[in-house]
């Protein structure tokens, strides 16, 4: 693949996040947790949303330091430190490949009101297919479900193989917060 197939590859937002993308409010906030390159929050920025990129490492991201949509937060979310965003609420909150059980709870209160939880990351059965292995960072079954409990009304939800782009046991919920 050339270094350019892979840069496109790299920023193509989540299957499951474009899915359920237009059910948060126009020009909307949002926060991507754990944003890596920043290639779901880089989907809603195309469509005027205001997004905010959370990572401990921001060195992907400086071509959108300049972008009046966009802020950068540099914070390390397995430190045991305070939520960084602990009084914040967003119209949508986007994590993909990541699970940090310590903020599952924190994740749902960044959530507003009326506002969109999009979570997709690995789960049990996973340890087939490649990394993670770890139980620590692979979902229980119905683990999601748990987590949003009944402050959050399910649009769509999904534990089981993934093929494509490579396979994977992944477990995903979009939620609306009551």
């Amino acid at each position: 693949m050339t270094e350019n197939a892979t840069s496109t590859a790299i920023r193509t937002p989540s299957r499951w996040v474009t899915r359920f993308a237009p059910q948060v409010a126009p020009r909307g906030t949002i926060l991507d947790l754990a944003c890596g390159g920043g290639r779901n929050g880089r989907h809603f920025l195309a469509s005027g949303h205001a997004v905010t990129f959370l990572d401990k490492d921001i060195k992907a991201l400086p071509d959108l330091e300049e972008n009046p949509l966009a802020e950068i937060v540099c914070a390390d979310l397995e430190t045991g430190a305070p939520f960084p965003l602990q009084d914040r609420q967003f119209d949508g909150v986007v994590v993909t490949n990541y699970l940090w059980r310590d903020i599952l709870s924190d994740i749902c209160g960044a959530v507003a009101p009326g506002g969109l939880l999009i979570y997709e990351t690995f789960g049990t059965g996973n340890e087939a297919y490649g990394r993670p292995r770890n139980p620590d960072f692979l979902l229980k079954p119905g683990e999601l479900l748990e987590t949003v409990g009944t402050a959050f009304d399910v649009l769509g939800y999904d534990h089981g193989l993934r093929r494509a782009p490579s396979p994977a046991v992944v477990q995903r919920i979009a939620a609306v917060k009551r």
